[in-house]
């Protein structure tokens, strides 16, 4: 770490309510979005970490909002594993650190907005899913943090990002970007711009559904990559799901065609040899049976119908999203190689191609489940 950003480092840390003395900090390069530290403090002969987080206001325009969602969420999370009694409850929610005054977050000279969670030891996160049990581990730990968010009281959670999932407002960004060409990068992406376009008839089905009141608003996730759920190094049981600014009022919808995305096929988001890029039926019987023994108590009828049309919906909104980032310039999500926006449009729409072809068996499956 260059110099002068441990010295800023240093100075952060002294802001939050830590016993002890920073030794060292690593950047964690996981993620798109915010630039996220793990911190290893010395209290009292003993080593203990801590995750420091800058949060990114070009995505995240109201850091006050983000973080009062998240302590809403964290708190109730917490208060109710407490109430059922639940082992290792620490482990289970993450804990936001306060800082000297009491706050959850710092605001340096700079205007950045920082934070501090207590560090889930003895985990492991993977890019993507390595068998069926894991992908059965997804669904059951973002099905249990629905369930526990079911009764959130209080006033509606902010958007922190308004219209995120929203499938019809991100294919007009598209068209926008596609008309605009800012970066020049069309010619290159003709194809990838064809089939996007292509599928417009059925991107609004959920959001029609929800205006006919067929499907309700609830607490949803909105970013469930299995990445984002830790699991325990010793069990392999999913512990505690991570990444909550994007937790707002959603459809169901949203977090398990997330899933579907990120669980069911065995490559990562950005591969490039499409030729692996597949749904992959075990995996999606592992998580379906994971999500829906969670949900159980309170998933709808009319919910469970479009289960296995959500992981077609969400995967190609993800690529959408990942093809107007890359016609704009790279603005959004971070890169590390050239075309890496590309390269992800390309994975996702192939696997919309794989689960359409298998869509039908899919929801048999979801039907099967008592």
């Amino acid at each position: 770490m260059p110099l002068y950003r441990e010295k800023h480092l240093q100075h952060i840390s002294q802001q939050f309510q830590i016993y002890g003395h920073i030794l060292h900090a690593e950047l964690c390069k996981i993620g798109h979005i915010n630039e996220t530290y793990t911190a290893t403090y010395d209290q009292g002969g003993v080593l203990v970490r801590y995750i420091h987080q800058k949060i990114n206001q070009h995505v995240f325009r109201q850091p006050d909002a983000v973080m009062e969602n998240v302590m809403r969420v964290t708190t109730h999370i917490r208060n109710r594993l407490l109430a059922n009694g639940a082992r290792q409850p620490t482990r289970r929610a993450l804990i936001v650190v306060p800082t000297r005054d009491g706050r959850s977050y710092y605001v340096d000279d700079a205007g950045d907005y920082w934070r501090t969670f207590v560090f889930v030891e003895r985990v492991q996160s993977f890019e993507a899913v390595q068998n069926p049990q894991q992908a059965y581990e997804a669904g059951r730990a973002f099905g249990e943090f629905q369930a526990l968010l079911a009764d959130l009281p209080g006033e509606r959670l902010h958007e922190t990002i308004p219209d995120f999932h929203n499938t019809q407002k991100r294919f007009k960004a598209l068209k926008e970007a596609i008309a605009a060409d800012h970066a020049n990068r069309l010619a290159g992406a003709r194809k990838e711009v064809e089939f996007a376009l292509a599928q417009e008839p059925w991107i609004g089905t959920l959001l029609d559904a929800h205006a006919r009141g067929e499907i309700p608003e609830r607490i949803t996730h909105n970013d469930t990559k299995f990445n984002n759920v830790m699991l325990d190094w010793e069990t392999g049981r999913a512990l505690c799901v991570v990444d909550l600014d994007t937790v707002m009022p959603g459809l169901i919808h949203y977090d398990f065609g997330d899933m579907v995305r990120t669980t069911t096929s065995p490559t990562m988001e950005d591969e490039k040899d499409l030729s692996k890029v597949q749904m992959q039926m075990p995996m999606f019987e592992a998580l379906a049976r994971g999500y829906v023994e969670a949900t159980r108590e309170f998933l709808t009828p009319a919910e469970r119908k479009y289960l296995a049309f959500a992981g077609k919906l969400i995967t190609y909104t993800i690529g959408i999203r990942f093809l107007t980032d890359h016609l704009n310039g790279d603005t959004y999500f971070r890169v590390h190689r050239p075309n890496h926006n590309l390269d992800r449009c390309r994975t996702q729409f192939k696997l919309v191609e794989s689960i359409a072809a298998q869509e039908a068996a899919m929801q048999a499956y979801v039907d099967s489940l008592v």
